[in-house]
């Protein structure tokens, strides 16, 4: 009885863990967004960094009210590094931000130096 337990147990995870792109692709953005990655947003004039936000979990596409349609922008919560020295000082506070997604200036990564 033990082991058909465990073999219907591996078909059904095996099954799952098969199925589509998709699925897999909510799956690991599910488990990204509940355990949070450290990611740093640097936005750029030209060839110039201008802001820096850190200990962003995630960024968000946003949607509208009535159509649920995506709309042309990005947001998130992060921490403004006003000093650009990629650590959170005690003067530096979290913040809403947002940005287009036409832009090119800008770029989200996982912060290398934690």
């Amino acid at each position: 009885m033990k082991n058909i337990l465990l073999i219907l147990i591996f078909s059904i995870l095996g099954l799952f863990f098969t199925g589509c792109e998709e699925k897999q692709n909510k799956i690991s953005r599910y488990v990204q967004n509940w355990t949070g990655v450290n990611g740093v947003l640097e936005i750029y004039a030209g060839e110039k960094l201008v802001k820096r936000f850190i200990a962003i979990d995630k960024l968000s596409t946003a949607n509208a009210t009535e159509d649920k349609l995506a709309r042309p922008y990005r947001y998130g919560y992060g921490y403004l590094d006003e000093n650009l020295n990629f650590k959170k000082d005690e003067n530096e506070k979290k913040v809403y931000f947002e940005f287009s997604d036409y832009s090119t200036n800008y770029i989200f990564f996982e912060n290398p130096n934690n």
